[in-house]
């Protein structure tokens, strides 16, 4: 399949370049990222053979070098002193956007610090696909690979669960078992997606309550994104006001209007709005 080019890089237009590839299927991907990584002296992957199905699909004749959790801190001088003398490097990873639970950072942060170029060719992401079809909130948490200690597990995911809105996270099949009690524990009331096999043949999308939740009977196969649902506050069913609302309210009274305290203060705790507001009536009928 030949590609026309659609984007042409400038000559002074060194640099890194953070370039986007397929989740699974080879058609999610831009033309301007083939035209990038046809331009670029070499690119940086994960693994070699991975990426090299990529370029051959697009016949992309570029050299592939590996970089991984491995070797890319030994790496690193090699590619600085190649950016600064001028070759166009691209990063990539095995899927999806690159520095993103990826490596790729410490690159970037060595780049920042010598004033070498960074060009972001944005594509295919994980995250923001499993996000869009979650039908959760679209303002999420997301927070990479989970750790594997139960204790920093259970003290991650307790932290977490604290958070209003959507959750979102990476898991290997062989460690789904293991976290499903602990969300179990932490997010009851809330909904869940496990994507699995994005855009592939056997992608899925397997939609829970977390308090229905089993253990998967067989290993899933490939990673999994997880999405969590906000955490819904019933303020029908609110809490009561404290003692320290209560003061603060004392105060607020003869500075400001019954309605502003009140939207105020339903803005920064579980309290209803008609709890606060007959409160503030009942301050002011005391005067």
């Amino acid at each position: 399949m030949i590609i026309k080019p659609q984007f042409k890089l400038k000559e002074n237009e060194n640099g890194l370049y953070l370039v986007s590839t397929p989740l699974g299927n080879l058609k999610d991907i831009t033309l301007r990222a083939i035209e990038v990584l046809r331009q670029s002296d070499y690119l940086l992957c994960e693994d070699t053979r991975v990426s090299k199905k990529l370029l051959d699909r697009y016949q992309i004749k570029s050299k592939l070098v590996s970089n991984h959790k491995f070797n890319e801190k030994k790496n690193l001088v090699k590619i600085i002193e190649d950016l600064k003398s001028g070759k166009i490097i691209s990063l990539i990873s095995d899927a999806g956007t690159p520095s993103i639970s990826d490596p790729g950072s410490i690159l970037v942060n060595e780049c920042i610090n010598n004033q070498i170029r960074i060009f972001p060719i944005p594509g295919p992401s994980a995250v923001s696909t499993a996000v869009s079809i979650s039908g959760f909130s679209d303002k999420f948490l997301f927070c990479g690979f989970l750790p594997d200690k139960k204790h920093e597990l259970s003290n991650e995911l307790k932290k977490f669960s604290e958070f209003e809105n959507s959750i979102v996270f990476f898991i290997s099949p062989k460690k789904i078992n293991k976290i499903i009690p602990e969300i179990k524990k932490h997010f009851t009331g809330r909904k869940i997606v496990f994507c699995r096999e994005i855009t592939k043949i056997y992608e899925e999308f397997i939609r829970k309550n977390v308090d229905e939740l089993e253990l998967f009977e067989k290993e899933p196969k490939g990673e999994l994104t997880i999405v969590i649902s906000e955490r819904k506050v019933n303020k029908n069913i609110s809490q009561k006001l404290s003692e320290s609302d209560k003061n603060i309210i004392k105060i607020m009274i003869n500075k400001l209007s019954t309605k502003e305290i009140t939207d105020i203060l339903n803005q920064i705790t579980d309290v209803s709005k008609k709890e606060i507001y007959n409160y503030c009536l009942e301050v002011k009928n005391e005067k």
